[in-house]
């Protein structure tokens, strides 16, 4: 029986940033645009943590049950699935009741706000989150897909849809910087399946990674992370609040380029998808502060 330790390890706490900042960014915008609520805010919040929570799960599920995951292969955090630490049926449970938990917080925000085309959109990214692994033929298993869906759903979708809720409005910028954040989400799948190249070859999980190879998905996360500090930059409305911002930034990547670059791998990768999130969620708070004050 897995422990509640394994559990935690399991909701992957390194990627939950990928969930939470661009909430955080919409929210910048929207108080940005003098529409917040603090309520709204909140069940955005919820519903981006435990929406990626699910996501998690239901990987754990699906590929363990594939045997993606079987412990042999496995270099990143332990499953429970694939390593029989949990009963499949236990993963998938945990997996349902974390997206039923985030459709109860989506739909009461949908409502609230008067919004219900954003109802139809959560349900798309439900079924995008489960076919990323799950059913008889997972994108999450075909290159490029898995990209696209991560940029619409963890950056647009995500910013925008925070901001809507609260504001009805979409400014410009807001575009810029959700796919500037949308980009960093990318990274972060990206050096996770960088990572896994030699477990997912064996297992015929052919992800882009696996499709540009060893040194194609390391010049592929440096152009990510540098058009993300691009579109940031062109977010913010002060011109010097956007040099301070593009300078701190262009430092803090350096740290996780340069071991990508170098070559890292294996666990040192897990090192290096900690340092990704960390600038994600840098990259949300800075934008929304710079909203928050300065305006849309």
């Amino acid at each position: 029986m897995a422990t509640g330790s394994q559990w935690m390890q399991a909701a992957r706490p390194k990627t939950l940033p990928a969930s939470l900042a661009p909430v955080i960014m919409g929210i910048g915008g929207a108080l940005g645009l003098g529409s917040a609520s603090v309520g709204k805010s909140a069940l955005a919040l919820l519903v981006a943590l435990f929406f990626q929570i699910g996501v998690n799960f239901s990987n754990d599920y699906s590929d363990g049950i594939r045997g993606t995951d079987a412990k042999e292969k496995r270099v990143g955090p332990q499953r429970l699935t694939g390593a029989g630490l949990a009963a499949p049926r236990t993963v998938l449970a945990a997996a349902l009741s974390c997206y039923a938990f985030a459709g109860i917080c989506g739909i009461a925000l949908c409502v609230w706000a008067g919004s219900y085309v954003l109802i139809g959109l959560g349900v798309l990214a439900a079924l995008a989150a489960w076919f990323y692994t799950g059913g008889k033929h997972p994108y999450g298993y075909l290159p490029g897909v898995a990209e696209v869906m991560v940029f619409a759903f963890f950056g647009l979708l995500a910013v925008q849809g925070t901001i809507w809720v609260q504001a009805h409005t979409l400014p410009g910028r807001t575009w810029i910087a959700s796919s500037g954040i949308g980009l960093l989400s990318c990274a972060l799948l990206l050096v996770n399946n960088l990572r896994d190249i030699p477990g997912d070859q064996q297992s015929g999980k052919n992800t882009l990674a696996v499709k540009l190879g060893d040194k194609g998905s390391r010049y592929l996360f440096v152009f990510y992370l540098y058009a993300a500090l691009v579109l940031g930059i062109l977010s913010f409305k002060v011109r010097w609040v956007a040099l301070v911002f593009g300078l701190a930034m262009a430092i803090w990547v350096c740290f996780p380029m340069l071991k990508v670059l170098q070559g890292a791998r294996g666990k040192v990768l897990i090192q290096t998808l900690k340092q990704v999130g960390q600038i994600t969620l840098g990259y949300g708070i800075a934008i929304a502060v710079g909203w928050a004050f300065q305006g849309l």
